[in-house]
Parts: C-alpha cells; sequence; structure tokens
C-alpha cells in the first residue's frame, strides 16, 4: 500500500526519486517510513483545525462581504467575548455529544 502510493511521487521530474527515498527514510518502506506516516496522520487534523482557526478569526474581523476593510458600520457587537464563547459552547456541546456516543 505504501509503496504504491509514495512510488506516484517519483513521477514529478528531476525530485521525484530523492522525494520518494526522503519519505521513506531510506531505499524502501521500513520502520522510519511508518513513523513519519503515523506522525502525520496525528499532526494532520490538528494543523487543520488550527488553520481553519485562524481562518475563522481573520474571516470574523473583516467579515466576508467587506474584503477591503473599510469601517461600514459601526453598530456591530465585537467578535470576543460575544461569538467567540458561543462558538466555544458549541465546540463543547459537540465534543460532549461525541464522548457520549463512545
Amino acid at each position: 500500500g505504501a509503496t504504491v502510493i509514495t512510488n506516484l511521487l517519483s513521477a514529478i521530474p528531476y525530485i521525484g526519486n530523492t522525494l520518494v527515498q526522503w519519505i521513506w527514510g531510506g531505499f524502501s518502506v521500513d520502520n522510519a517510513t511508518l513513523t513519519r506516516f503515523f506522525t502525520f496522520h496525528f499532526l494532520l487534523p490538528f494543523t487543520i483545525m488550527g488553520l481553519t482557526l485562524v481562518h475563522l478569526l481573520f474571516l470574523h474581523e473583516t467579515g466576508s462581504n467587506n474584503p477591503t476593510g473599510l469601517n461600514s458600520n459601526t453598530d456591530k457587537i465585537p467578535f470576543h467575548p460575544y461569538f467567540s464563547y458561543k462558538d466555544l459552547l458549541g465546540i463543547i456541546l459537540m465534543l460532549a455529544l461525541l464522548l457520549t456516543l463512545t
């Protein structure tokens, strides 16, 4: 499984074979490869979650309908603490629901 998928990267011109050997940690799939894949598999969801939170913060900061950042309405309430606590409550409720299902 891992050999076939990672060998697809060898089709990249000039750096393909070197990239495959770097990902494998040698010349074949070994313990180092499985450790790297496990680490990547573990860290990827946290990275995606962090980038999503940064994206939402910037989206709430400027607004999705205000790409120039001009202050069009001064009567708006700030994102923190009002919406951040509301979002935190939603996350806690979803985690509680998921934990009761396990």
